[in-house]
């Protein structure tokens, strides 16, 4: 995996504050799309199970606009959300890759071309897909606290791209 370039750390003592991460996310993804309409980013969620994972993508995609349920793809693969900021449309499809069996399950279901297509691919358990996944611009990691809403969310910018979202949400 490429070398972080910038990180974000921060310790969510209530599922209120990681919705707010998220959301702070989300403005900052939704500015960086309306400057590179044409863009696609790619972010991995990682933690262990009950880390929070599918916690955190509803809040961002919510944050985003999204005004349904946000469903865990946990057994569809994919879930792809359409959405519109100022009159930029573009989808966020959000995977989850925790049942597959096989690194290229993922591909074979047709999902490759989500990967080029300007907008957002979310993965939570990307270790499952073996290295045969895009590069990642966003690297959000979670880690489950003592308490069952407590999380440390680190943010790790891994491209150039990630780094001009990440250093946005810093300002």
């Amino acid at each position: 995996m490429a070398q972080t370039q910038e990180t974000l750390k921060q310790h969510c003592r209530q599922e209120a504050d990681t919705a707010d991460l998220a959301k702070r996310l989300a403005t900052s993804l939704e500015q960086f799309i309306q400057s590179h309409p044409e863009s696609h980013l790619n972010i991995s969620l990682e933690g262990d199970l009950g880390a929070g994972k599918t916690t955190f993508a509803r809040h961002l995609i919510q944050s985003m606009g999204h005004t349904g349920k946000v469903k865990s793809p946990t057994y569809t693969l994919c879930e792809p959300y359409p959405l519109k900021t100022n009159n930029i449309l573009f989808t966020v499809h959000h995977f989850d890759l925790y049942r597959m069996r096989d690194p290229l399950e993922w591909q074979e279901a047709g999902f490759a071309e989500y990967f080029d297509i300007p907008g957002i691919c979310i993965i939570e358990w990307p270790e499952k897909a073996e290295g045969s996944l895009p590069a990642f611009d966003l690297q959000v990691e979670l880690t489950a606290g003592a308490t069952e809403n407590e999380r440390l969310i680190s943010i790790n910018a891994l491209l150039n791209d990630g780094v001009a979202v990440l250093k946005n949400i810093k300002q």
